[in-house]
């Protein structure tokens, strides 16, 4: 039986590490022993992408790379490390090489896009009243109002950030495509997937906040990734 890769879990914008708590504790349950899971600072996708990179140099290869939402940009930035072995992404972003999130949302805009507002110090927010229909419709009144009060706000300049040399380029990519999402819109994810020719493409009917409100068939897909990385 092959040893299962390390697992580095990537999140994205108005959210921090935490929001990977039940795959995390899916991922556990099925052997999976060396789990990772970034804190961003959120503050420029180089800075988010560096964070990411020491991350995976703390730990022993090979590495599986999970990216969330705006982490998806991260992972496909950072990911060129040579012990990172795959890259799975869940409703995330995977920008080509000049492309950034901000320029991906503004061609096909989605749902929720008018309820992110800046603040006077440049960051930007999901509105409180308006985080649980627009990020995670799919769980209930007080799991959203957890999210919606600890939510961790980016540098609103890092939506225009570019990515430079999109990894999935040069390696193994699984994608999971939220069907109700309201902060990518579902469109701008298949479009993503297709492109990038992944092993696999999983379409659930689910919010933005999959990792959340579908923990089982998310840390499915990242299984399916690490026993065809070992295979």
């Amino acid at each position: 039986m092959s040893r299962k890769p390390s697992v580095v879990l990537v999140h994205g914008f108005w959210g921090g590490a935490a929001h990977w708590s039940k795959v995390i504790v899916e991922l556990h349950g099925r052997g999976f022993t060396d789990l990772h899971a970034v804190e961003n600072p959120l503050t420029s996708l180089a800075d988010d992408a560096e964070r990411t990179r020491k991350m995976v140099r703390q730990v022993d290869g090979p590495v599986l790379l999970v990216g969330h939402s705006y982490g998806g940009a991260v992972i496909t930035e950072a990911g060129d490390l040579p012990d990172v072995a795959g890259l799975v992404y869940i409703a995330a972003f995977a920008p080509d090489a000049g492309e950034s999130p901000g320029q991906i949302s503004q061609e096909l805009p989605p749902a929720a896009f008018e309820n992110i507002a800046p603040d006077s110090d440049g960051y930007l927010w999901l509105r409180q009243d308006k985080f649980h229909e627009s990020f995670c419709q799919d769980l209930d009144a007080d799991e959203a109002l957890v999210m919606a009060v600890t939510q961790k706000a980016p540098l609103g300049s890092t939506f225009g950030d570019e990515v430079t040399s999109p990894t999935w380029k040069k390696k193994p990519v699984w994608y999971q495509v939220s069907a109700q999402d309201r902060m990518i819109h579902p469109d701008n994810e298949r479009r993503m997937a297709q492109r990038m020719n992944p092993r696999k493409i999983v379409e659930l009917d689910a919010g933005h906040a999959s990792l959340a409100s579908r923990p089982g068939p998310v840390a499915d897909l990242i299984e399916t990734a690490a026993d065809e990385l070992g295979s």
